[in-house]
């Protein structure tokens, strides 16, 4: 039975990279060089969580939130807001908080509703509660953004890691059904174009080493009939093009959303190395265990409770990082080294 850290410092969001969609910035938010990043999705406050000391015991550098970081579904903030502060209550997150930076974004179910978009009307109020949650400034320029997305620049210059989180949820397209499932709706967009606008600055002629991409939805797999950017070809199609076109350095992707967690690999033409996405989800719950096509999976497919941790090796040359799924009782499911 595990010990509960009972400790009740509280840390606080290093968000000096922030900034408005407008003009974008990216400060460093700390001189000192990061080499170990954690990140999960799907915490339902509800539930158990027993992964927080195992994740504490990593004592990474900074910790991601890549949504559903509760399971909000409501209009009301009042409920939203209960929901949050059950999730942060929690002592051993509380621990995580008083020694590591805390950043993130949110999915569908702390957005406020299940597979929603830019329909959903409480949005701007939604967004509120979120950076509440993350410990943002009452001062932060994310306050009056549209939209939750984000950079954050960590380490000096040669060991540099720039953190980028995108929204895809306040500026996304309704679903194109067919009957339960999704299918691909190619006018549809994700990101909105004020979004797209930011990321591409971001991107071009970044001084960052690694920059490091999450979304609460998976970027790569084409195949499964839920969530995801192939529900929406011509963005996904833009965003990987955009990749190749600013040829960031040491680029890797994140996301959450599917219960499960999976490596998956991809070309990108104007790319020199391989570019991976690495699904973490979820923390609190997961599938039961099944099979589903993904012709750029790596490894297997986890149906277990996961979180995932990156190591950059900053005297490896050329530079790379190992990524790795773990779980409860420091166990660890797939390891995957990623060159750049």
């Amino acid at each position: 039975m595990k010990k509960l850290i009972t400790s009740c410092l509280f840390g606080y969001l290093a968000l000096a990279g922030c900034h408005t969609s407008k003009v974008a910035k990216t400060a460093s938010n700390n001189s000192n060089t990061i080499s170990t990043i954690a990140f999960g999705s799907c915490s339902d406050q509800k539930r158990p969580q027993p992964l927080w000391d195992d994740i504490v015991a990593q004592k990474p550098d900074v910790w991601i939130w890549l949504g559903d970081n509760i399971y909000g579904d409501s209009e009301s903030m009042d409920t939203l807001k209960a929901k949050y502060d059950k999730q942060k209550s929690n002592p051993v997150y509380q621990q995580l908080r008083s020694q590591t930076k805390i950043i993130g974004v949110w999915d569908d179910h702390d957005y406020g509703v299940n597979d929603g978009g830019k329909e959903y009307p409480k949005r701007k109020e939604s967004q509120q509660l979120m950076l509440d949650f993350m410990d943002v400034p009452a001062n932060s320029p994310l306050r009056t953004q549209e939209g939750g997305y984000s950079s954050n620049t960590y380490g000096p210059k040669g060991q540099r890691v720039k953190v980028i989180l995108l929204d895809g949820r306040y500026f996304r397209d309704p679903l194109k059904k067919n009957g339960k499932d999704n299918v691909p709706d190619p006018s549809g967009d994700m990101l909105g174009e004020a979004q797209w606008a930011w990321l591409e600055k971001q991107l071009t002629n970044s001084d960052a080493d690694v920059h490091i991409i999450g979304c609460g939805v998976q970027f790569i797999v084409d195949e499964h009939p839920y969530e995801k950017w192939a529900n929406f070809p011509t963005a996904r199609k833009r965003f990987l093009d955009l990749l190749g076109k600013t040829k960031p350095k040491g680029a890797m992707l994140i996301s959450g959303d599917r219960h499960i967690a999976e490596i998956s690999k991809v070309k990108v033409p104007g790319l020199n190395y391989d570019l991976y996405d690495i699904t973490s989800s979820g923390l609190t719950h997961v599938s039961k265990p099944h099979e589903e096509p993904n012709k750029y999976r790596v490894g297997e497919m986890i149906a277990k409770l996961n979180y995932g941790l990156i190591t950059i090796d900053w005297k490896a040359k050329p530079l790379k990082a190992e990524v790795k799924i773990n779980g409860d009782n420091a166990e660890t499911y797939l390891v995957q080294e990623v060159k750049f």
